[in-house]
């Protein structure tokens, strides 16, 4: 029987330039994202970006002088990342490995390490503890450990917007499953477009709390504009870039979290917590 992470593994095999132009059709993700994370990456400092998928964080960091080492699951997102980076003009170390695994990688300690793709999919709640715990082996006292979640009231807002699936299948059991988590402030670890695992909004903090990290930011990563977004692409320029404006000032305010299908968490490695 297929294991979930051999799933995973065959999923982005197969889908690699869909997840490269995944940002493409849905821009607000990497622009909030990147915008919060350039308050804490400078030009010069080293950055482990665990499950970085295709590359896009990798090359974006490169291209802003960072000293870049990219580890993903999938071969086939590692080849793709390789190759954008050539097109790009830059250069990063890049592996292929599980998360779990990482340390027979033998790699060293970084500046800032990035964790934005393992916990969408690892299921069980130990490994997903073990993986934010093997990041931060590799971060230095001090550094920046930057962790991604896909909320569970993100499958609500993909039917919000594209319509058809929840009147089909509603009553069915994954998808109760998922909109009684929402309801109910549970998680959601099931089938979606692969194996992944969907966390409830008031789960992800006491999550992250029982690791040595000082909380400094805790944000939606598409803001505001998620709902909407395949409206507001098509507007005017000017409009565009003014709502994005406006929705930088909101990504932080707890009552709007629910809008952003994926929420970041940024922590400061702290001393170990006895």
């Amino acid at each position: 029987m297929e294991s979930s992470t051999e799933r995973v593994k065959a999923y982005y095999d197969e889908n690699a330039e869909c997840e490269w132009t995944r940002l493409e059709k849905h821009p607000f993700e990497f622009i909030f994202t990147t915008y919060m994370m350039e308050q804490y990456v400078k030009p010069g400092e080293c950055i482990l970006d665990i499950g970085g998928g295709p590359g896009r964080y990798a090359i974006h960091f490169s291209k802003l002088g960072c000293d870049v080492t990219l580890v993903d699951l999938s071969d086939e997102n590692i080849r793709f990342a390789k190759r954008k980076a050539d097109e790009a003009g830059v250069s990063f170390s890049a592996y292929t490995k599980n998360c779990l695994d990482l340390n027979e990688l033998g790699l060293g300690q970084f500046d800032h390490v990035f964790l934005m793709g393992p916990l969408y999919h690892l299921i069980d709640r130990e490994e997903q503890a073990n993986a934010v715990k093997i990041a931060l082996d590799r971060l230095k006292p001090g550094g920046k450990l930057y962790v991604s979640f896909i909320q569970v009231f993100a499958a609500i807002l993909y039917d919000l917007k594209c319509g058809g699936n929840i009147v089909r299948d509603s009553t069915g059991t994954e998808t109760k499953s998922l909109i009684d988590a929402v309801a109910d402030g549970g998680d959601y670890c099931g089938a979606a477009f692969t194996s992944a695992c969907f966390f409830n909004q008031r789960n992800i903090l006491p999550f992250m709390g029982q690791f040595p990290l000082k909380k400094l930011r805790f944000f939606g990563q598409e803001g505001i504009l998620s709902p909407n977004e395949p409206d507001i692409l098509q507007r005017d320029p000017g409009e565009i870039d003014c709502w994005i404006s406006i929705a930088k000032r909101y990504l932080e305010l707890p009552e709007l979290l629910a809008l952003s299908e994926h929420i970041m968490y940024i922590g400061e490695k702290t001393a170990d917590k006895k």
